[in-house]
């Protein structure tokens, strides 16, 4: 393993030839090519968007991934050292084999535990572009580009690749497909993507049909931001056919309205997911205790179901586990005990 202490400050390399990489940009075709239907993606659907290293473009070679392995077929394509400023994008590398080259991450970048092992004191909410160069990347992920990162990374020199939230699943295996391009691991990228395909249709094929469809409320913290079906968050649960209680909520909210208590107690939703038990410590105990909340169906029946925040903020490999555990609940109120 290289050593990935940043030690004192070094002079960024200059001799390599710039390349910016947009992730859901430049990568478009990618969506409709790799991911726009249940068929299992095209390994070489994604090339053109490979990061330049210093030693001229990454190989687009590496198609697949070496049988009975997640390393690429051409190890000297995956021969850099990356740096990631978003822990969506951190899980993503991880998952497809590309954590070995991983030197740096941002703060918030805690899953999986290898990643805890790495430098972690970089922001991606403001990044510094003079300490994310003393780590002398050849490629920064981003997640989202929202203070002009890129265009001091092409001064320096150094490339990069950019993916903002995404807004749909397919983003999600578009995001997964273009990192595996820009990284080398293409075959291993693919096949990410459609074992999460597989999973997916799995659950949403044996997640139990009730005769009125089951309601509930998600909760992004304890003032009841929520968040519609018209999120990323929103799609999943509308895969297991439940309804939103926040679509209801007037106005143009962006896709996160805040709640009333009344809207929702009057709701009375059959399922509440919390997903705010680590930022506001929330759970079927503090909910019972709200005003007017002890009588409300989910919380008489403990249908009040702790997620992780970090699951439910997060557009990675893990929502498959995050429509697991919704699954689970709704056999729990369909097929009760």
């Amino acid at each position: 393993m290289r050593n990935r202490e940043t030690g004192s400050r070094r002079t960024p390399r200059r001799s390599r030839t710039p390349r910016t990489i947009i992730g859901l940009v430049a990568g478009l075709a990618l969506v409709a090519a790799a991911c726009g239907s249940d068929d299992e993606p095209a390994a070489d659907g994604a090339t053109s968007d490979t990061p330049a290293t210093s030693d001229g473009p990454a190989s687009t070679d590496a198609t697949s991934a070496a049988p009975g392995t997640n390393e690429p077929a051409d190890d000297a394509a995956v021969d850099q050292r990356i740096v990631s400023l978003s822990p969506t994008h951190t899980e993503m590398l991880f998952a497809i084999g590309a954590g070995g080259e991983l030197v740096a991450v941002d703060e918030f970048s805690n899953y999986p535990p290898e990643a805890l092992e790495l430098p972690n004191e970089l922001s991606g909410f403001e990044p510094n572009v003079e300490a994310i160069a003393a780590y002398e990347p050849d490629l920064v992920v981003i997640g989202g580009d929202f203070t002009g990162l890129g265009d001091q990374l092409d001064e320096l020199g150094i490339a990069w690749w950019d993916g903002p939230a995404a807004q749909t699943l397919d983003d999600t295996y578009a995001q997964i497909e273009q990192l595996g391009a820009a990284t080398g691991y293409v075959g291993s990228a693919a096949e990410l993507v459609s074992s999460m395909q597989t999973e997916i249709d799995e659950i949403v094929a044996t997640t139990p049909v009730t005769d009125e469809p089951l309601t509930f409320f998600h909760e992004l913290d304890d003032t009841l931001f929520s968040a519609d079906s018209t999120t990323f968050i929103g799609e999943l649960y509308t895969l297991l056919g439940l309804q939103n209680i926040a679509d209801r909520a007037e106005g143009n909210s962006g896709g996160f309205p805040q709640l009333s208590a009344e809207l929702v107690v009057s709701a009375d939703p059959d399922l509440i997911f919390l997903a705010d038990t680590k930022c506001c410590g929330q759970s079927l105990e503090t909910v019972s205790a709200r005003d007017g909340w002890g009588e409300m169906t989910a919380v008489v029946n403990g249908d009040v179901i702790e997620m992780d925040d970090d699951i439910a903020s997060r557009w990675g490999p893990r929502v498959v586990d995050y429509l697991a555990a919704v699954s689970a609940a709704v056999e729990q109120v369909a097929v009760p005990a």
